[in-house]
């Protein structure tokens, strides 16, 4: 593996780290980071909620405001359609609690993966509409490029508003109240321009409460806004959207909320999922235990049931719900095990010269394929796509890497999709099973063309190089002013000089190994690798890690942890 570091400017860090009095690792960071200012780098280590722009200056959040309000004044009927993501349950939770608190009563619905595909289709609207024209039809985390949907729906009588935070691949859907940065920038935006939709949906709770409050509006004085940040967060980190910005914000903010929530359906899904709050929560809880579960009912069921959970003030509802997400998930790992040994195998054997991954089997399930697809494009640092069985269609998900953006790149091969769309690091495709050679084609012609044929590098980034006796639980203190850490800000790898083994690794569940690492005064910290149990550091020499830093948490006891990525002899 190659270890690659782009070193800065030593009088640059020095000057940061003098200013912020802080140490020299976290101004380098910071300046990798572009925050070259003081004042930059000191807003980014302490983001604070009162520092949120001004929601109306979000693009169409006014009109979407007004009527809002006029839906109250009415006491109209609305439908709710959220996506079935995480994000998607997440916004719809938001917007109806909200909704239900001003006294409203809306009908919420998610589309069903298996029998209506993603997003605003004709088959969800019309299950909705089944037992009733509602007087505003509401669309969150998808929409945008569903204009016949929306005529239909206008034609119906139907007013619609879409809060989407998706591409748009086609001319955006007209005759609906839009919010999507994307679609409708503005000038200055660049701080909340990358929400995803439950971001932008607290921006329209937070215009809403701030013009009925103007009003002295009882209700709306009541509702403590900060109490939706823990769904923010959930929603913010699980979409991959760069925690930047107002993301960082809403994340930072929203994973304090999250270990101190009240919402009897979080507590169980926490407490099912193993987490343990009294220590705090980091982003990897939310990418690999909770929304995992949130997740596995829109994949192998129904994700109302997640909505359901999120929204329920009933502990024991609560906790059956949650448990039964818990099944569902580990159907869902068992069904995940299975193709992504497939999808490696493919990779390995019949794609391995290929700078992008398109891997396809009748046999598997379009609901798990997004995580596969995560899984492998690490593996093989590739952008890839897997897609499973739809009839005649071949349906999935793309996970990108650092370095490509899968939107432009299928922009690029849309004439073989059927339908397309997304973020740059996360991607939603169909096309017919007839094209798949042609798009597999052109999708690693693409890729080469982006990186010139180096996209299968494997390589180990460097933030910085420290010395062993360096790594203090002092720094890592420092080091928490950075979190949290995700797209856009990524956990820092750091290399490490001046260490050496006394004692061989210790092997365990044949994969993995823990080892314990001396500085030059002695001092010992422990570590862990996973799946490295093959390539053992030797004991003696003198040796540089690529290592990430963590706590570890055992019998009570917060200890420094290395977490290997590789090793080297000096």
């Amino acid at each position: 593996m190659r270890w690659n570091y782009t070193p800065v400017d030593a009088a640059e860090i020095a000057a940061l780290a003098r200013s912020l009095i802080t140490a020299p690792i976290v101004a380098e960071l910071l300046l990798r980071n572009a925050l070259n200012s003081p004042d930059a780098a000191a807003r980014f280590l302490a983001p604070t909620l009162a520092s949120l722009g001004d929601p109306f200056l979000l693009g169409n959040l006014t009109a979407a405001v007004e009527r809002l309000l006029l839906a109250r004044r009415l006491q109209q009927s609305i439908v709710v359609l959220g996506d079935y993501d995480v994000d998607g349950v997440c916004s719809t939770a938001i917007l109806v609690s909200l909704l239900r608190r001003l006294g409203l009563n809306p009908r919420y619905i998610v589309p069903r993966r298996a029998a209506e595909g993603y997003g605003l289709s004709r088959t969800s609207i019309d299950r909705a509409l089944a037992v009733g024209l509602p007087d505003l039809f509401i669309a969150l985390d998808c929409g945008t490029n569903s204009g016949e949907e929306v005529a239909y729906l206008k034609s119906r009588g139907v007013d619609v508003l879409i809060v989407d935070h998706h591409r748009s691949t086609e001319a955006a859907a007209v005759g609906a109240i839009l919010i999507n940065p994307h679609v409708y920038p503005q000038a200055g935006d660049e701080a909340w321009r990358y929400l995803c939709t439950v971001g932008l949906v607290f921006k329209l709770a937070h215009g809403l409460l701030k013009r009925l409050r103007l009003e002295n509006d009882p209700v709306a004085l009541s509702i403590v806004l900060k109490d939706y940040l823990d769904l923010v967060a959930m929603g913010t980190i699980a979409d991959l959207v760069p925690l930047t910005g107002e993301n960082r914000i809403f994340a930072r903010h929203g994973l304090r909320v999250l270990a101190e929530t009240q919402r009897p359906g979080l507590l169980a899904l926490m407490q099912v999922a193993g987490l343990k709050t009294e220590q705090g929560l980091v982003p990897t809880d939310i990418s690999f235990r909770l929304g995992p579960r949130i997740n596995a009912s829109g994949r192998l069921a129904d994700a109302a049931l997640s909505v359901d959970l999120l929204l329920t003030a009933d502990r024991e509802f609560a906790e059956t719900t949650a448990r039964q997400l818990d099944e569902l998930n580990r159907e869902r790992q068992e069904i995940e095990r299975q193709i992504t040994d497939r999808a490696e195998r493919y990779a390995e054997e019949d794609y391995k010269t290929a700078s992008g991954l398109v891997l396809f089997d009748e046999a598997w399930h379009p609901g798990v394929v997004g995580i596969v697809a995560g899984r492998v494009s690490r593996k093989y640092n590739r952008p890839a796509i897997v897609l499973g069985n739809e009839g005649e269609f071949a349906k999935g998900s793309g996970r990108g890497i650092t370095g490509f953006n899968l939107v432009e790149i299928l922009a690029a091969c849309s004439g073989c999709l059927e339908s397309w769309g997304g973020h740059p690091m996360a991607v939603g495709i169909s096309l017919k099973k007839s094209r798949l050679a042609e798009f597999r084609a052109q999708f690693d012609e693409v890729i080469q063309r982006t990186r010139n044929g180096a996209a299968t590098d494997l390589a180990v980034e460097l933030s910085g190089w420290l010395q062993g006796t360096d790594l203090t639980e002092q720094l890592m203190g420092q080091l928490a002013q950075l979190h949290p850490f995700g797209m856009g800000n990524p956990e820092p790898i750091f290399g490490v000089r001046g260490v050496r083994l006394r004692t061989k690794p210790s092997v365990f569940k044949e994969q993995h190994f823990r080892f314990t690492a001396e500085d030059d005064l002695g001092r010992r910290v422990s570590g862990v690798a996973w799946k490295m149990a093959e390539r053992l550091p030797p004991v003696g020499p003198a040796l540089e890690l690529a290592i990430q830093l963590n706590w570890n948490y055992y019998n009570g006891r917060q200890t420094l942890q290395l977490e290997l990525h590789d090793w080297r002899t000096i």
